[in-house]
């Protein structure tokens, strides 16, 4: 069933347009150029309508120049050996070995070849029949974009919203795991789930970083694209701020499973470090709240993380564990304290 059914359905609107671009193609192109049915561009303007305007226009690019291509050679090929099934065949091959030749994409690739066997099927391939081929294909094309622009073209800003609140959130709860992990002795088991629940934390990031690049893609050749740019750009400058910490976060957790012993609780410093590491947790939720991602109200809209923290000297079997969570914590509150003006 996986081999042709999709994870989850496209959007109803999206089918939708795509019917409205592929009927209207179909009627205009009729009106326009009246002869053979217009599959040309009822096709271009099926395949055309994408998730984003962007997308189609480069959809609509693609498709031109496959049929084109396609068109060429199969009306040079008919005109050099007249119409014979044996064309046909020789027509694919041309197609195919020319794609390859110009390195197009396999989507590309493909259209020069349908387009020289719908060619030689449906009609004589004429110069007249080619060139009508060529037009109704950029008609449809058009069409395609223009329906995608004007019904409700998609914007993708919602995924990225979601995927930035959930790392923010992992971020944050991290911290508050890693603060708990410092306060009190741990078992095996418990310093391994530390572990592997910070790591989890790249996945999300990338998933974050796809889908805000996917919303800033959506949002080219886009005429909704005012209301959605200044929104994006505060969750990529959000990202880029809490990038580093989830890779400080990950090091000071990988520190922590690597040096571990009983008797690090008792160390004072670092259960400095654990308070500040709760103080940076409350940052990181108030940075994501700031940016409307996450809009839940706080117990605070003070930042936590007002003054460095003064430690002294841990005990020699600590020192390297202290340094290198001290190190990370100063990138952390560099990160968090971006935005902050000197006190």
């Amino acid at each position: 069933m996986d081999t042709f059914r999709a994870s989850r359905r496209v959007p109803l609107l999206q089918v939708l347009k795509a019917a409205v671009a592929t009927i209207a193609a179909w009627l205009i192109t009729g009106w326009l150029i009246p002869g053979p049915l217009p599959i040309f561009a009822a096709i271009a303007a099926l395949l055309v309508v994408q998730p984003s305007v962007n997308q189609s226009f480069g959809k609509a690019i693609e498709r031109s120049i496959g049929v084109i291509l396609g068109v060429i050679v199969a009306t040079g090929l008919s005109l050099a050996f007249g119409e014979h099934a044996w064309v046909v065949l020789a027509a694919i091959a041309a197609a195919m070995l020319i794609a390859w030749g110009l390195k197009m994409t396999p989507g590309t690739s493909n259209q020069v070849t349908i387009s020289a066997i719908l060619v030689l099927a449906l009609g004589a391939a004429s110069p007249e029949y080619s060139l009508q081929r060529i037009v109704e294909t950029l008609i449809g094309a058009a069409i395609g974009i223009v329906v995608n622009a004007l019904i409700v073209p998609p914007v993708s800003v919602a995924p990225a919203r979601r995927d930035l609140a959930l790392l923010g959130g992992e971020l944050a709860a991290s911290l508050d795991r890693l603060a708990a992990a410092l306060e009190s002795p741990q078992a095996p088991a418990q310093v391994q789930q530390l572990m592997l629940e910070a790591r989890l934390m790249r996945p999300m990031r990338d998933a974050a970083d796809a889908s805000i690049a996917a919303g800033e893609e959506s949002l080219t050749l886009n005429p909704r694209r005012s209301a959605h740019r200044t929104e994006l750009a505060e969750m990529r400058a959000l990202l880029d701020r809490l990038s580093p910490i989830v890779t400080q976060v990950i090091g000071m957790t990988r520190a922590f499973f690597d040096h571990y012993d009983d008797s690090l609780a008792e160390e004072p410093t670092v259960q400095a470090i654990a308070e500040q590491l709760g103080r940076a947790s409350h940052d990181v939720r108030l940075a994501v709240h700031l940016a409307d991602v996450e809009p839940e109200p706080l117990t605070s809209a003070i930042p936590a993380l007002t003054a460095p923290l003064e430690v002294r000297p841990p005990k020699s079997a600590h020192w390297i564990l202290v340094g290198s969570l001290m190190e990370d914590l100063r990138r952390i509150r560099e990160e968090l304290l971006t935005d902050e003006s000197p006190t």
